[in-house]
């Protein structure tokens, strides 16, 4: 698996990466701005926090004073669980985003280049306890305390975690550290318009019959990665597109008619059924983000 730092300016040597995918496609990212990443959990955190002050506040209207103590450990059972599996919960759900993250245009990967797995979002949010929860507590109990020193340590280690981003070229806080991944900018993809007209793909020379079975293989993700590849136009275009072609021919279990098929011809055969199998799905409700998506 390959991992480099792309770019013609020092500004984009910074924040860009490419990484290889699992089907071959040369994929380029572009690092997440630290700024955005706090906006980003600000905003979730601003969500837990309105969450918990509701319960709080239905909990004290309801609640019976002898039941107030118990009413007390729950809620600290139920801040935990909330601001843990909170962040969890989002990101297998939306593929590497939470509210916060979506709002910026933001999104969790793999820096490895596969699928974002269940163990790594749990290792890099719960790690968020070890990073920033867990020593607030230590925080709040040492000053309820007094103890200064232990103040004072607390203070060093939220600042050294925090500032953690920064001292690395990757950006990665702690938990990205543990779980692998890379927190990277991701734009509302829209479909660049009618691309398939622009390149000329006529339905009478152009068009390969593919059918149900293998047009539901892949989502949105891997159709705007083959529109990137289609795309290209760099020395390597032609080797990379022969690539893709002979790997998703091979997903797709795909064999050539007796007369030859270019692997260009293919993609854009193949581009043009998935886009069109995939907004007749999106008008029936049916939005498959990627090829692990089980809509």
């Amino acid at each position: 698996m390959t991992v480099t730092e792309t770019g013609g300016t020092p500004r984009a040597d910074q924040q860009q990466r490419e990484i290889i995918t699992p089907e071959g496609v040369p994929l380029r990212l572009r690092l997440a701005e630290r700024g955005d990443r706090l906006a980003a959990v600000l905003i979730d955190l601003s969500i837990i926090v309105g969450v918990l002050a509701v319960t709080a506040i239905t909990a004290v209207a309801i609640l019976p004073g002898a039941a107030f103590s118990w009413g007390i450990a729950v809620g600290l059972l139920f801040s935990f669980a909330l601001r843990s599996f909170y962040f969890i919960y989002f990101e297998l759900r939306w593929q590497g985003m939470t509210p916060g993250k979506r709002a910026l245009g933001l999104r969790v990967i793999d820096r490895a280049g596969g699928r974002l797995k269940p163990e790594a979002v749990f290792a890099r949010n719960l790690m968020r306890e070890v990073e920033l929860f867990l020593p607030i507590s230590l925080l709040m109990s040492a000053g309820g305390a007094g103890g200064g020193g232990a103040t004072t340590l607390t203070l060093l280690w939220i600042g050294l975690l925090v500032a953690l981003p920064y001292f690395n070229k990757d950006r990665l806080r702690a938990g990205d550290i543990v779980a692998g991944t890379w927190v990277v900018e991701a734009p509302k993809g829209a479909l660049l318009p009618d691309m398939a007209a622009q390149r000329d793909v006529i339905p009478g020379r152009n068009a390969i019959p593919f059918t149900e079975k293998q047009l539901s293989i892949y989502g949105i993700y891997e159709l705007q990665t083959l529109e990137n590849v289609l795309r290209r136009t760099d020395v390597n275009a032609h080797e990379t597109r022969q690539s893709v072609a002979q790997r998703i021919q091979q997903k797709i279990v795909w064999h050539s008619p007796d007369e030859a098929v270019s692997a260009e011809r293919f993609l854009e055969a193949f581009y043009t059924a998935l886009r069109g199998h995939l907004e007749r799905r999106a008008l029936l409700g049916k939005r498959r983000e990627n090829k692990f998506d089980t809509d």
